[in-house]
């Protein structure tokens, strides 16, 4: 699971009313590289909770990776996007679990896939 798909990722465990952000539990963490695209990044960076992705670089022992505060003008800055694009894109958790910050829920992630369903009772 990508950074970028954890900043999405909500729980909808029943009764939960503050299921974001799912605190990162990883056991395996690989990086891998990922062609650069300013342009995507660009336009995503304002569609992120910019704490919630500090919060998860920092889980992943990546913060030194990426600035705490949104660089202004960021779009013009190469350097700032380059650390954005490997935080977001290249840092992938291969194993672990999210948990609910609410209700402690676990949801597992396998082989880089989080698995956000639930069980009849819990929906």
């Amino acid at each position: 699971m990508k950074l970028i798909t954890h900043n999405m990722l909500t729980s909808h465990v029943k009764g939960v009313t503050k299921g974001y952000p799912l605190l990162i539990k990883a056991t395996e963490v690989q990086v891998s590289e990922v062609e650069f695209n300013p342009e995507f990044l660009s336009r995503m960076i304002p569609k992120l909770e910019w704490g919630v992705l500090v919060q998860a670089a920092d889980s992943l022992g990546h913060l030194n990776d990426l600035p705490n505060e949104l660089a202004p003008e960021h779009e013009k800055d190469e350097e700032f996007l380059r650390r954005v694009h490997r935080v977001l894109l290249e840092v992938e958790v291969m194993e672990g679990s999210l948990q609910c910050p609410e209700s402690g829920h676990q949801f597992p992630i396998t082989k880089g896939v989080p698995n956000m369903l639930l069980s009849e009772d819990e929906s």
